[in-house]
């Protein structure tokens, strides 16, 4: 049996079993806390209109690109020996490539979390401010 038919056996099996130990040994202990809904770390009681910051959102997904770029440096760094001078030229364009638009995030203030004139940063508005009916019942 070849390793890789071995592992598409060991992994399911693996994950049932975890699975099942979870199923018997968790305890669930529900309360009027944990079974409220929850939606972006802000309370479900207020409107939903409201601005709110999305620059951990940016600051996330910027996380995500470069830190994929960065896992594609390990394969190349294994595998140095064999793919010659050529290869490193390659590596060495992705870095100066990588590089830069890291020096570009950072020069644009996508990493500046106390940039207060920004829009997005503005503090939520009450329920009193926003009045979207005047009054009058939605017959949708």
């Amino acid at each position: 049996m070849n390793s890789f038919l071995f592992y598409f056996i060991l992994v399911p099996v693996i994950v049932i079993a975890l699975l099942a130990l979870n199923l018997f040994f968790a305890q669930s202990k529900p309360n009027e806390e944990k079974l409220s809904t929850f939606e972006c770390g802000f309370s479900p009681v207020e409107q939903a209109r409201q601005k709110f910051s999305v620059h951990f959102y940016l600051v996330g997904i910027l996380f995500l690109v470069f830190d994929l770029e960065v896992l594609l440096l390990f394969p190349a760094a294994v595998s140095m020996y064999s793919i010659a001078q050529s290869g490193f030229w390659i590596l060495l364009f992705f870095l100066v490539v990588l590089t830069i638009g890291f020096v570009y995030e950072y020069a644009s203030g996508a990493l500046n979390y106390a940039n207060k004139e920004k829009d997005s940063e503005l503090p939520p508005l009450n329920s009193n401010q926003l009045n979207f009916n005047n009054g009058h019942k939605n017959n949708f």
